[in-house]
């Protein structure tokens, strides 16, 4: 057995069992657990996904949302237990796997054209 067949199999109880599909590209809302105080809170973070990387229990996604005139963007851990869900609202459509070209753009230049998709949630 070699390190990360090892690393594997000790990663995968911590594994996220329910993982909704969502690619680079899609709009997102990604609803985290915060304690603030003693209190534990739900905030929602609603973004485009720029960037998905990583394998098991390392893999990560990026999100950016425009608030204001500035760009925000939060790297989060797919199997994090403070990520309470993730909600694809619409699909982008891209031929890039990581859209970094985006941070460069301001208004109507960051949307992206929007791809017909079934695993979209419509509002």
């Amino acid at each position: 057995m070699t390190k990360t067949e090892m690393l594997d199999t000790v990663g995968s109880k911590y594994l996220r069992k329910k993982i909704p599909h969502f690619e680079v590209g899609d709009v997102v809302d990604v609803h985290c657990s915060i304690k603030e105080a003693g209190k534990d809170r739900t905030q929602i973070f609603t973004g485009t996904v720029i960037a998905r990387k990583g394998r098991g229990i390392n893999e990560t996604f990026t999100v950016r949302r425009m608030v204001g005139d500035e760009g925000v963007e939060r790297t989060f851990p797919l199997h994090c237990p403070t990520v309470i869900d993730i909600r694809p609202i619409r699909s982008g459509k891209t031929r890039r796997a990581k859209l970094y070209f985006l941070r460069k753009r301001t208004g109507k230049a960051v949307r992206l054209a929007q791809r017909h998709s079934d695993h979209t949630v419509t509002k």
